[in-house]
């Protein structure tokens, strides 16, 4: 049976922290548009306090979370255990889009200690936490990272990925406003 947690304890974090993959679900508030749900890696989330997350927003082939996050702020954040006891894990909030010039940027990317420039900081206030059986979720091995973005990556110039953002991540698959770069 699945529980409703006040926050992040000490013991979900230590779970969490353990865990290679997370999935972000966010959604417009038109029931026109798409829902997004995307798998992230990379060990590119920390847990700042028991109500507060973030993770790294790499550069990628589009940008649903923000444009989500910027029209209605909306955010859930799973996590499952693909190995030892099963488990779910979601964290429900509303998120925060962090560029490079917001004024935590510094404090926040010094947490990662990741080389690749990310496109953004999404930080998310967490409303709601709960956990659920994980019966159904396969067991399977972590090999390993995959290297296909920081090769991708290593192969441009800022400028190189400011222009692709500017080309590829400025709106929603449904045209909603996402990033703007300069």
């Amino acid at each position: 049976m699945g529980k409703i947690y006040p926050a992040i304890s000490p013991e979900i974090s230590t779970w969490i922290n353990r865990q290679h993959m997370f999935f972000v679900a966010t959604a417009p508030l038109g029931a026109e548009h798409h829902i997004n749900l995307s798998p992230k890696g990379m060990n590119t989330f920390r847990i700042l306090d028991e109500k507060t997350v973030c993770y790294f927003d790499y550069t990628g082939s589009g940008a649903e979370t923000i444009a989500h996050i910027r029209q209605n702020k909306r955010i859930t954040i799973m996590f499952c255990a693909f190995d030892g006891p099963p488990k779910i894990v979601r964290l429900h909030g509303t998120g925060e889009v962090l560029k490079h010039d917001h004024k935590d940027w510094e404090g926040l990317a010094a947490l990662f200690k990741i080389p690749e420039p990310p496109r953004a900081i999404i930080k998310a206030n967490i409303t709601r936490v709960s956990d659920s059986c994980g019966f159904g979720v396969p067991l399977m091995d972590f090999k390993s990272d995959r290297d296909s973005f920081t090769n991708w990556a290593a192969g441009k110039t800022t400028e190189d990925l400011a222009n692709y953002r500017r080309t590829k991540n400025a709106k929603s698959i449904d045209g909603l406003p996402a990033w703007d770069e300069p």
